[in-house]
C-alpha cells in the first residue's frame, strides 16, 4: 500500500482538517454517500477498512481536479465494496493509519481475557513471564487505548533494534538473522505492530531506524544469496523461502506481511500479492484435505499460517483460509488424528518439542485459529466440541494467552465419520467409534518430500485406551529418528552393503526410503466403521535392486486390525515383519503379547520371532519400547493384531 504521510506541517500542528483528506474521513464520506453508512456504523467501519487503507492521504485545497479525481476513484472502490458479500460484524476502534484489526471477537467478560490482561500487566510492570513478546503490549493498547502499552511495546522494540544495531556495527549478524531467520517473523512483527499502532509516540529517528532494520531483515530473507548487515556480505541458506509447506516459510512471510502494512510498502505489498500469497494459495489448495506434509509435530506451526490469514483478511478484506478447503478441512484433519482419550495425537514426523506426542497449547491454537476463519456451520461445530473435550482446556503458557481470546464456541458434536483420509497428506485415521474406549488406527501412504517427515511409508499406529502399538520414536529423547526401523511396517535388509542408495547413513544394510516419493493408496469403507487400505509402497524406494516391489493391505473391523504384506525381493534381501511396542512382550508359539496387545502370525506358518530391547540399543536415546521382528516370509506376511481384554 502507499505510504501514509503523517508529517506535521512546518509549525508543528496537523493539516487544517478542511485542507486534509485522509483516508478515514475520505472513505466515511464516500462510503456513506453510498448509502452503506444507513445500515449503522458497525457495518460503515467494516466497509470503509479496506478502502482507507487503500487510499493514499493528500493534502488538498478544495476545489481541485486531484479532490475530484480521488472522490471518484473512492466512489468506484465504494460501489465494488457494494457488490461484494460482507461480514456483519463490526470492526474494532481505528485511529487513522492503523492496520485494520477485527478484535470483535474480544469478550472482555471471559477469563480468557483477564488472564491475558494480567499476563500483559505484569510485564508492563516489570515482571514479564517467558518468551512475552511486544506485540502484547501493542495488543493490549489497540484493545482499551490505555498509554501505558504503548510505552512498552516501543521499550522492548526499541531493545531489539538497538542489540540489533549493536551486533551489525560490530559485523555480527543480528540475532534476527539466526537459525536461518527463524524467528524473523515473530521479531519483526513485534516491532510492526508496535510501529503501526504507536506510530505517534515513536521519534522521527525510531521510525527511521526501526524502518531500516525491517527491511533490511526482510530484504535478506528473500534475497539470501545477496543478503548484507551494514557493510558487510552476509549471505545464507535461502531454506524454504520456495516452500510454502515449510514451518519457515511462515515466518519469512509473517515478517513481510506485518511489515508491510504497517509501513504501507508498496514494494512488499505488491510482492506479496503478485508472488508469495498466490504460490502459497496454490500450494495449499492442491492439499484440500488438511494437515502438513511436515507431520503433526513441525506440522503444527500452521498456527502461526492461520493467524497470517486473519491478518490479511482484516487488513484486507481477502480472504485466503477461504479460498481453498485446506484451513477449514485441518479443523477435520487434526480431530481424527487426536486419540480417542483426547490428550494425544497421532505421532507422524519428527517430535523435537515432546518426543511423546501429547496435546499441547500450540495444538489448542491451531483449531482456535482455524475454526475462527472457518465458514461451514458444521466445521464450527466440530471444533467447538474438540477444543471444549481435549485436556488442554486453556493455555498453559502465557505467551500463548493471546490466542485464548478467540472463542471455542460451546456444545458442538463430532464428526458423523469413523475415519478420514487426509490425502494431500497422505495420512488416515479410524477408529470404532467415539468414545473414549475407542479403537484407534493410524496409517502412512502418500508424498515423501519434507525433511521432518520420516521413512515411514506404509507404517501404522495403533491405540485403545493408550498405545498398543506405536512408533519407538516417541521413547526416544531427540524425537527425531527417522528411520524404517522405528516404525511398525516392513523392514528390507540387504547383503550388499556398499551399494549406492538414498538418504544416509551410508553402507547400511536397512534399504531406506527415498524422499521426493509418491506412494499410493486406496481405502474402500465398510459397514459399521470397517476401513479396507490398499497401499503400493515401491516407489518409496525408488527402483533400488534390493526390493522389486511392495505392497501392504489392512482390514480394520471390529476392535481388530489385520494386515497382509507381499513383496518381491532383491538378490540378498531380507524381510522384516516389525512391531513397535512399548512394553517387554511374551512369546507363546505364532502369538505375541505385548501389555493389551496381541499379535497372531497367520502366515508364515512357522516364522521366526525375536525380540528387540531398545533402552539396549542406545539407553541415551531411548527410555522404553520394544521391537517384535517377525521373520521368515519370503513374499508375504499376514498378521492379526487385537486387543487383549482389559
Amino acid at each position: 500500500m502507499d505510504q501514509i504521510d503523517r508529517t506535521p506541517t512546518a509549525h508543528g500542528k496537523p493539516p487544517h482538517p478542511r485542507l486534509r483528506y485522509t483516508p478515514t474521513l475520505l472513505a466515511v464520506a464516500i462510503l456513506a454517500a453510498a448509502g452503506i453508512a444507513a445500515a449503522g456504523p458497525g457495518r460503515l467501519i467494516r466497509e470503509f477498512k479496506t478502502l482507507e487503507f487503500k487510499i493514499r492521504s493528500v493534502e488538498i485545497e478544495a476545489p481541485s481536479a486531484e479532490r475530484r479525481a480521488l472522490i471518484a476513484e473512492a466512489r468506484s472502490a465504494a460501489r465494488t465494496l457494494t457488490g461484494r458479500t460482507r461480514s456483519t460484524s463490526r470492526s474494532s476502534a481505528r485511529v487513522l493509519g492503523e492496520i485494520p484489526m477485527n478484535l470483535t471477537y474480544v469478550d472482555t467478560a471471559r477469563t480468557s481475557y483477564s488472564r491475558f490482561r494480567t499476563w500483559v500487566d505484569n510485564a508492563v510492570n516489570g515482571s514479564p513471564g517467558y518468551a512475552y513478546e511486544a506485540r502484547d503490549s501493542a495488543l493490549m493498547y489497540r484493545i482499551t487505548r490505555d498509554a501505558k502499552y504503548c510505552t512498552h511495546a516501543l521499550n522492548m522494540v526499541e531493545q531489539q533494534v538497538t542489540q540489533a544495531e549493536t551486533a551489525i556495527a560490530a559485523n555480527q549478524n543480528p540475532a534476527v538473522a539466526g537459525d536461518s531467520y527463524l524467528e524473523v517473523g515473530p521479531m519483526i512483527a513485534d516491532l510492526a505492530y508496535t510501529y503501526d499502532s504507536c506510530f505517534s509516540r515513536l521519534t522521527a529517528s525510531q521510525r527511521t531506524r526501526w524502518s531500516a532494520y525491517a527491511e533490511q531483515a526482510i530484504w535478506n530473507v528473500w534475497n539470501y544469496q545477496s543478503a548484507r548487515w551494514g557493510t558487510r556480505s552476509a549471505p545464507w541458506s535461502g531454506w524454504s523461502v520456495n516452500n510454502p509447506g515449510n514451518n519457515y516459510h511462515y515466518s519469512f512471510i509473517e515478517a513481510t506481511m506485518t511489515w508491510a502494512l504497517a509501513s504501507r510498502s508498496q514494494t512488499w505489498m505488491s510482492f506479496l500479492q503478485t508472488d508469495k500469497l498466490p504460490k502459497l494459495e496454490a500450494y495449499y489448495r492442491a492439499m484440500p484435505t488438511g494437515g502438513s506434509l511436515e507431520g503433526t509435530g513441525y506440522g503444527t506451526a500452521q498456527m502461526r499460517l492461520f493467524e497470517l490469514y486473519r491478518i490479511w483478511k482484516d487488513a484486507t478484506g481477502i480472504d485466503l483460509a477461504n479460498a481453498n478447503p485446506h484451513a477449514t478441512n485441518t479443523i477435520r484433519y487434526w480431530t481424527h488424528a487426536t486419540v480417542p482419550t483426547l490428550d494425544r495425537f497421532a505421532p507422524i514426523g519428527d517430535q523435537s518439542r515432546n518426543s511423546v506426542p501429547e496435546l499441547y497449547d500450540y495444538h489448542r491454537r491451531l483449531v482456535l485459529e482455524a475454526r475462527h476463519l472457518a465458514s461451514e456451520p458444521a466445521v464450527h461445530s466440530i471444533a467447538s466440541w474438540w477444543l471444549n473435550n481435549i485436556n488442554i482446556q486453556q493455555m498453559s503458557q502465557g505467551a500463548n494467552f493471546r490466542y485464548d481470546l478467540l472463542p471455542p464456541g460451546s456444545g458442538g458434536q463430532p464428526p458423523s465419520e469413523l475415519h478420514y483420509h487426509g490425502s494431500g497428506t497422505g495420512h488416515l485415521f479410524a477408529r470404532s467409534g467415539w468414545d473414549r474406549n475407542a479403537m484407534w488406527l493410524s496409517y502412512v501412504t502418500g508424498t515423501y518430500n519434507e525433511s521432518h517427515a520420516h521413512q515411514d511409508q506404509g507404517a501404522f499406529t495403533l491405540f485403545a485406551r493408550d498405545w498398543l502399538a506405536v512408533t519407538e520414536n516417541i521413547w526416544s529423547h531427540s524425537g527425531i529418528q527417522q528411520g524404517t526401523e522405528v516404525h511398525n511396517m516392513m523392514r528390507f535388509e540387504r547383503s550388499n552393503t556398499t551399494a549406492t542408495q538414498c538418504t544416509s547413513p551410508a553402507n547400511d544394510r536397512i534399504v531406506h526410503q527415498c524422499a521426493d516419493t509418491v506412494s499410493t493408496v486406496t481405502v474402500t469403507p465398510g459397514a459399521n466403521g470397517a476401513l479396507t487400505v490398499v497401499s503400493n509402497l515401491t516407489p518409496a524406494y525408488r527402483n533400488n535392486p534390493a526390493l522389486t516391489s511392495w505392497t501392504r493391505r489392512l482390514d480394520f473391523a471390529a476392535r481388530k486390525l489385520t494386515v497382509r504384506d507381499n513383496f518381491v525381493l532383491g538378490s540378498g534381501t531380507t524381510a522384516f515383519f516389525q512391531v513397535q511396542v512399548p512394553v517387554q512382550p511374551t512369546v507363546s508359539g505364532n502369538t505375541i503379547t505385548a501389555g493389551n496387545l496381541r499379535i497372531r502370525v497367520l502366515e508364515p506358518a512357522a516364522p521366526t520371532i525375536t525380540l528387540r530391547n531398545w533402552a539396549t540399543v542406545n539407553a541415551s536415546e531411548f527410555t522404553k519400547g520394544w521391537r517384535v521382528d517377525i521373520g521368515g516370509g519370503t513374499t508375504t506376511y499376514l498378521v492379526e493384531l487385537n486387543e487383549v481384554t482389559p
